[in-house]
């Protein structure tokens, strides 16, 4: 019989009145769980308990809330290789790529509580005699994280360490397609001793719930990490109550690989950004821009290099690519390729749903790679998150710049080259809010700001230092002595 996981609301497991599954991608016979399906009502009690447990929690000491953290990190860390194994099996990543992600919260969950010793603010001099000037942060109160499935213990941690770290209260809400990586933080700021009330987790139906959020009246802010469509409603619907807002959403990112690169690295870069994690990163390059000079060239080695990859249950060793996470992407990749098929014709490489023995049980699909795609084909501008990559021509690197830009997203980017100058000119004109050099464009740390520009982003950026635009305001003082 598969576990139930209640929801968490005002210090309390919640027993659930219904429920809803959370499936393995990888092998659709086996029920992760079965999560709690919140209701309005849920949402709602979370933001009361919420709003009820602001005061205490917000006068706690930065330092005391920050032992507290490293409490949640080291249960997390107690639990490494568990918490590892269940991503795989609700998410379909493969095990080294699950664990990697778990440190990775680990990680944010320390740095945020070393935040909480420091806490910086501005201590300036006044132009008056004997007067001290300073300003000091302070919590913004009750805020709704609403998290995607892709990262679903990453992408929890870095929004829920900063807001706790500043003195907020939360109220979580993940992704129906992946809830227990996000269940287990919560259960470990329980086990930690965080206050009733300051942390609260519904899951459910993100149409129900996420209005129910936007409307309960303790919400003062809202941080998301989701599609365009749906960010796009949570901005209007958050806007009638002029909410604090933060969005990331998007992207249809460019790698741009230019005659003098470091060929063996670009290939090696441009098949694990497309590939790895099924292409299913917001981060994940889908669009390699090569210079004329190597295009041919470059096109054929990473078709060979593709092929290569193995496909299969992300707990099995050997494994480069699991599922996709389920059959509502399945389908979107499937269509899109199809798309892409009457745009640019067949295929270099997969294409294909794979079937056949443990592949009938799961939503597995082969990477794939379309050539000679130009600007204004579908697959060339439309996200599609999955493992599909289009490869476009560029005469040169003006060429490659233009078209690199010449997009509604600007997430992350990246290029590969030798050339110190070119490096610079990418640097300062490329529109994208994550740039790496001679990388993969998806794969980023926790001490830095993270977030895009255009249609990707919107409002204060995710992660580092920045994290506090967002999860904190400040408080002005003129002290006459």
């Amino acid at each position: 019989m598969p576990t139930t996981f209640p929801n968490y609301i005002n210090g309390e497991w919640r027993a659930p009145a219904a429920t809803f599954e959370n499936r393995n991608p990888a092998n659709t016979d086996e029920v992760v769980g079965l999560f709690a399906k919140g209701t309005a009502r849920d949402v709602h009690d979370a933001a009361a308990a919420a709003q009820a447990a602001l005061p205490s929690w917000s006068a706690m000491n930065g330092p005391a809330r920050g032992a507290l953290l490293f409490k949640v990190a080291d249960i997390l860390e107690s639990r490494f290789q568990q918490l590892g194994e269940e991503m795989t099996r609700e998410e379909g990543k493969t095990l080294p790529e699950a664990k990697g992600e778990v440190r990775r919260a680990i990680n944010i969950f320390r740095y945020f509580g070393g935040e909480g010793s420091r806490m910086p603010g501005f201590l300036v001099p006044s132009e008056r005699e004997r007067v001290h000037m300073f300003a000091i942060r302070k919590p913004i109160g009750v805020v709704g994280l609403v998290t995607p499935w892709n990262f679903p213990i990453a992408i929890p941690a870095w929004k829920m360490a900063p807001a706790l770290i500043c003195g907020n209260t939360i109220v979580l809400k993940p992704a129906s397609a992946a809830p227990l990586s996000a269940w287990r933080i919560v259960e470990a700021c329980h086990e930690a001793g965080i206050p009733k009330g300051v942390v609260n987790f519904v899951a459910g139906s993100g149409g129900t719930l996420g209005q129910a959020l936007v409307d309960a009246p303790p919400l003062k802010a809202v941080s998301f990490t989701g599609s365009c469509q749906v960010g796009n409603w949570l901005h209007a619907e958050a806007s009638k109550r002029r909410l604090r807002i933060q969005l990331e959403m998007g992207g249809k990112n460019p790698t741009i690989v230019l005659g003098d690169a470091d060929f063996q690295s670009a290939v090696e870069n441009v098949v694990n950004a497309a590939f790895f994690s099924t292409g299913q990163k917001c981060t994940a390059t889908s669009r390699a821009i090569v210079e004329d000079s190597i295009y041919d060239k470059f096109v054929a080695a990473i078709t060979e290099r593709t092929r290569k990859l193995k496909v299969g249950n992300g707990m099995e060793p050997g494994i480069d690519i699991g599922p996709a996470v389920d059959a509502g992407q399945l389908e979107t990749d499937l269509r899109y390729i199809e798309i892409g098929r009457k745009e640019a014709g067949e295929p270099l490489t997969g294409g294909r749903r794979l079937t056949g023995g443990a592949y009938d049980k799961g939503y597995f699909i082969e990477p794939t790679i379309f050539a000679n795609v130009t600007e204004n084909m579908t697959i060339a501008q439309e996200e599609i998150f999955g493992p599909v990559l289009a490869v476009m021509r560029a005469k040169d690197f003006e060429d490659a710049m233009r078209i690199a830009n010449n997009i509604p997203f600007g997430l992350s980017a990246s290029i590969q080259t030798t050339h110190l100058s070119r490096v610079y000119e990418y640097i300062y004109r490329m529109d994208a809010g994550l740039l790496t050099v001679n990388l993969p464009s998806a794969g980023v740390e926790y001490q830095l700001p993270f977030g895009g520009t255009k249609d990707s982003s919107f409002g204060p950026k995710e992660q580092g230092p920045a994290a506090f635009d967002f999860y904190s305001d400040y408080k002005t003082v003129y002290l006459k002595y």
